[in-house]
């Protein structure tokens, strides 16, 4: 493009050129002095859970179930897998605070995947990675993204996957504004409900965003919700009811990894029919690992 000196609308547009970048290199001067300033995720809304009624905001079964499913199962619904916070901000960076219950480790799956946060950004209708929050224990602080243009972006935040959070704060810029989700997207309605075992729960995903719940819940933006229980998908009749409790577009069961042949036998039929005698319409995939044997 040619700019000649003696055109005064060159002159002009030489001028506005220069004061957008002298604007914006404040704002950003600015920002980066500006300190953090820390909001109570509870504010902002929380997917993928199947009921409200949970003993706390960041775990997945009802507490009506404290006293009656076996000890292992209620341990592994405190657990955060699935979970995920959704907000909206223009701050140039997201940070977070973060306590989880059980300050798990494991010689198998990175901390990041164990008790870690995972965030994620929307543009052009697609859900990008943003960064991670990488524990260093039961109490942690970090910064998961830096550096942007103060603009205003749509976020998901995912949760720990083998731990429980038990509290959480995102934070921004002291300047910078943060609130609800201004599109629902992912699409609350009619969620896909998934039962299953370790492998559904997230083991062992290197960070929470790449549970592979959590993979679907971006690709086809639509609300996921997670029952994956490690050990421990044994057909247990309660977890049934739970499911039936939400108006879902499929049900997918993955248990054949952990449940017996008895168990199956046993519990298979009832486990089915408690979703299907409340949803007679809602498709219900019943999943299967075939393991073949591999020659060596």
């Amino acid at each position: 493009m040619s700019i000649s000196l003696r055109n005064p609308y060159s002159i002009y547009y030489l001028t506005a050129m220069k004061t957008k970048s002298f604007l914006l290199c404040l704002l950003l001067a600015i920002s980066a002095n500006a300190q953090i300033v820390y909001h109570d995720a509870s504010a902002f809304p929380l997917l993928g859970k199947a009921t409200e009624t949970t003993l706390t905001r960041y775990e997945r079964l009802p507490d009506s179930l404290r006293n009656i499913s076996r000890k292992p199962l209620w341990e592994l619904g405190r657990n955060s897998a699935g979970l995920a916070v959704r907000f909206r901000s223009n701050s140039t960076r997201i940070a977070a605070k973060w306590e989880v219950l059980l300050n798990r480790n494991m010689n198998h799956m990175t901390p990041t995947g164990i008790k870690g946060l995972d965030l994620y950004c929307l543009q052009d209708g697609k859900w990008l990675f943003a960064g991670s929050g990488r524990p260093q224990g039961k109490v942690n602080e970090a910064t998961i993204v830096k550096d942007m243009l103060p603009e205003e972006r749509e976020y998901l935040l995912f949760l720990s996957l083998y731990d429980g959070v038990t509290s959480l704060s995102i934070g921004i810029d002291s300047l910078s504004q943060i609130s609800g989700p201004a599109t629902e997207l992912p699409v609350r309605k009619k969620p896909v409900v998934f039962y299953g075992t370790s492998i559904l729960q997230g083991g062992c995903a290197s960070r929470p965003g790449m549970a592979h719940t959590n993979i679907l819940e971006r690709w086809l933006n639509r609300e996921c919700i997670n029952l994956g229980f490690s050990g421990n998908a044994l057909l247990d009749l309660e977890i049934a009811h739970v499911m039936a409790g939400v108006d879902a577009s499929v049900f997918v069961l993955d248990f054949v990894p952990n449940a017996s042949v008895e168990q199956i036998k046993e519990r298979a039929g009832a486990f089915y029919s408690i979703i299907r005698s409340k949803h007679p319409d809602t498709p219900v995939l019943l999943w299967r690992i075939l393991y073949l044997p591999i020659p060596v």
